[in-house]
């Protein structure tokens, strides 16, 4: 069975729209912009698993942001290092947390990163025991179960893991690979609450 690694770490520190729900706004930075092929994987699997909640985003380029942006909810998302497959090794890395909000003075602040260049050294000797045209699809879809992990963090405001699914505090090299994975039915429930309370806040506007 191979080991597990964080996922979670909190420290001080173009465009697609989703239809349903409340429209949260994610603001995207990649250090390095990811092929087509993985950010459409990346966006396709966030919304398959978080649009059940009745969640659905309106992804947004960080750096054409004006600043007067209003929104009843947003994320800024930081993907650190390079979002593709290329270069892979056919060896096992463990390269530490896959994935971390920021937190201040214990209130956790809407700020994300996603470490691309730790999932694709996690996963990498797995990766290339895929078919080459389903590596990217693949790749795309273990970022986006790490940005749902922190996404969780973020909507539900709290520090705490689940047992299992998305909300656990480590993730197994399966866990990021496997054909669905998914949230647990409390922190389901947790995130549904959150939902409503959005939806309630913008009838009320």
């Amino acid at each position: 069975m191979k080991a597990l690694v964080f996922v979670l770490a909190l420290g001080v520190c173009p465009a697609w729209s989703g239809s349903r729900g409340v429209p949260v706004r994610l603001f995207v930075d990649f250090q390095q912009q990811p092929p087509g092929a993985v950010l459409e994987s990346v966006q396709e699997e966030l919304e398959n698993i978080l649009v059940p909640l009745g969640l659905g985003f309106d992804w947004r380029s960080l750096a054409l942001t004006q600043g007067n942006e209003v929104s009843a909810e947003l994320v800024v998302i930081h993907f650190k290092g390079r979002c593709d497959i290329a270069d892979l090794e056919p060896f096992e890395g463990f390269p530490g947390p896959l994935g971390w909000t920021h937190i201040s003075d214990g209130e956790i602040l809407p700020f994300t990163d996603v470490n691309c260049d730790g999932i694709r050294i996690f996963l990498q000797r797995d990766l290339l025991k895929l078919p080459e045209e389903a590596r990217q699809t693949a790749f795309g879809k273990a970022v986006a179960r790490v940005l749902a992990h922190e996404l969780y963090h973020i909507f539900a405001r709290t520090t705490k893991h689940g047992a299992w699914g998305i909300a656990k505090a480590s993730y197994s090299v399966r866990d990021l690979l496997c054909g669905q994975f998914q949230f647990e039915k409390k922190e389901f429930d947790m995130l549904r609450a959150h939902q409503q309370r959005m939806a309630a806040a913008a009838a009320g506007q």
